[in-house]
C-alpha cells in the first residue's frame, strides 16, 4: 500500500511539474473586491451590484481580454464579459489619453463595475470568486489569473418608506454612465470608497415630462424646488447642515469644491451601521436638529439647489457611515410606488413625455428598487 501511494504521489508531483512547465508562473494581476455585496431587487429580479479592482503586479503593460464572475461554491458562471460589454464597465485610474481602454500599465489599478442578474429560482451565491483573461504586451497569447473571492452580504434587506410625497417623480440612476453616482470613486479617509453606489436622484415632472415651468433657468420654477423631503424610516438625525446659500438662477451656480458638494444635507441612523443622506436641500428649510429622533413620513426639509448640483433634485443614497463621502454605499428599497413609465434616453427628459409601461408590466411595486430612470408616483 505505501509502495501504492507512493507512486501515486510521485505521478501527482510529476503532472504539477508538467503543469508548471506547461503555464509558467508570473506576476499578473491582484483582484479584490473591497466592498462585499448584497442582493438588492429590482425590476422583478435579484441583483448584485460591487466593483473587481485588478492591479498590475507585473513590469509589462496586461491587456484585459474577458471576465468571468462565478457561484464559488457550486462553480456555476453567473455572468461573462468580453469586448464593448467589457470596455463599458471597466475603468481605469490615472488613465492616459488616447491609450487603449483595456490596457494597464504596471503598477496601474483598474475597475469593473459589475451587475449580476441572479438566476430565477436559484439561492443567492454565498461567495463570489472571478476568472480574469488577459494577455502580455507584445504577446496575444490568453493568459487567466483566479481571485476576487468575497462573501455575499447577509444582511438583512433594507426597506424603507419613500424619500418624497406624491409624483410624478423620475429615480435617475444608471450603471453604465461614466460620472454616474455609481461610478465615483472617493479617497477622502485613506480609502477608495463609493458612497453613491446606490444613490437615486429624485426630480419632480409634470404629466408631460417637463421639468420646469416659465423661465427654465429660475430656480423657483422648478417642479420639484421647496417639496417636502421626508424620513425614510424612524431614526435620529445625525446631521444637518442648512446654511450653504443658493442662486436664483441656475446658470449663477458656481463649481463647488468637494467638502461643499453636498450642499445643504440631513443624514439619519437607521441603526445596524446604515445610515440615510439627504443631500442638495433649500437653505434654511431643516426642520430637525442632531440628536432628534423622527418618525417615518416626518418631514426632515425640502428639495433645493445647493452643493454640486445642475438643478433642483433630491440626491438620496444610503451608507456604512455617518460621512456624505468617507462611506460604502449600502443597497436599499422602497416599500412601495406604482410605476407610470421610463426614459430609455435621458436626453428627453424635459423635453417629451416618458415612455408608458408594456402593458403585461407590473405597475405596482413593493420591496423593490427603481429602475434606472423610471417615473414613479408614491401614496402619500
Amino acid at each position: 500500500m505505501r509502495a501504492i501511494a507512493f507512486a501515486a504521489l510521485l505521478s501527482f508531483a510529476g503532472f504539477l511539474h508538467a503543469a508548471d512547465r506547461a503555464a509558467p508562473l508570473r506576476q499578473s494581476f491582484d483582484l479584490q473586491v473591497p466592498a462585499a455585496p448584497a442582493p438588492v431587487h429590482m425590476d422583478g429580479a435579484s441583483v448584485l451590484v460591487y466593483e473587481l479592482h485588478a492591479t498590475n503586479f507585473s513590469n509589462e503593460p496586461l491587456r484585459l481580454l474577458g471576465v468571468e464572475a462565478r457561484d464559488a461554491g457550486r462553480g456555476q458562471a453567473l455572468a461573462s464579459y468580453e469586448g464593448e460589454a467589457l470596455t463599458r464597465r471597466f475603468d481605469r485610474i490615472a488613465a492616459v489619453k488616447d491609450s487603449d481602454a483595456l490596457t494597464l500599465a504596471p503598477g496601474q489599478r483598474g475597475v469593473l463595475y459589475l451587475e449580476l442578474t441572479l438566476p430565477a429560482n436559484v439561492p443567492a451565491p454565498q461567495r463570489l470568486a472571478h476568472r480574469l483573461r488577459y494577455s502580455v504586451a507584445g504577446n496575444d497569447t490568453p493568459q487567466s489569473v483566479d481571485g476576487g473571492e468575497v462573501a455575499v452580504a447577509a444582511a438583512p434587506r433594507l426597506i424603507l418608506g419613500a424619500p418624497v410625497r406624491g409624483g410624478p417623480w423620475i429615480a435617475i440612476h444608471h450603471p453604465d454612465w461614466a460620472r454616474g453616482h455609481r461610478r465615483v470613486l472617493y479617497t477622502v479617509d485613506g480609502k477608495a470608497r463609493i458612497p453613491g453606489r446606490h444613490a437615486i436622484d429624485w426630480v419632480k415632472l409634470d404629466a408631460q415630462g417637463r421639468t420646469s415651468q416659465g423661465d427654465k433657468d429660475l430656480v423657483a420654477n422648478t417642479y420639484g424646488y421647496g417639496a417636502e423631503v421626508v424620513a425614510v424610516a424612524d431614526a435620529t438625525v445625525v446631521a444637518v447642515r442648512d446654511d450653504v446659500a443658493e442662486t436664483v438662477r441656475i446658470s449663477e451656480h458656481g463649481k463647488q469644491t468637494l467638502g461643499e458638494a453636498t450642499g445643504n444635507y440631513v443624514a439619519l441612523d437607521l441603526g445596524d451601521g446604515r445610515y440615510a443622506f439627504y443631500e442638495h436641500l433649500k437653505t434654511g428649510s431643516a426642520r430637525v436638529r442632531t440628536g432628534q429622533r423622527v418618525r417615518r413620513g416626518e418631514v426632515l426639509a425640502a428639495l433645493g439647489f445647493t452643493g454640486d448640483s445642475t438643478g433642483p433634485h433630491l440626491h438620496f443614497h444610503v451608507s456604512d457611515r455617518n460621512s456624505p463621502l468617507g462611506a460604502e454605499g449600502v443597497a436599499f428599497e422602497l416599500r412601495g410606488f406604482r410605476v407610470l413609465g421610463r426614459y430609455p434616453d435621458l436626453s428627453q427628459l424635459g423635453k417629451t413625455p416618458w415612455t408608458p409601461p408594456q402593458a403585461s408590466e407590473r405597475l405596482t411595486r413593493e420591496r423593490e428598487r427603481p429602475a434606472p430612470n423610471t417615473v414613479l408616483e408614491f401614496e402619500d
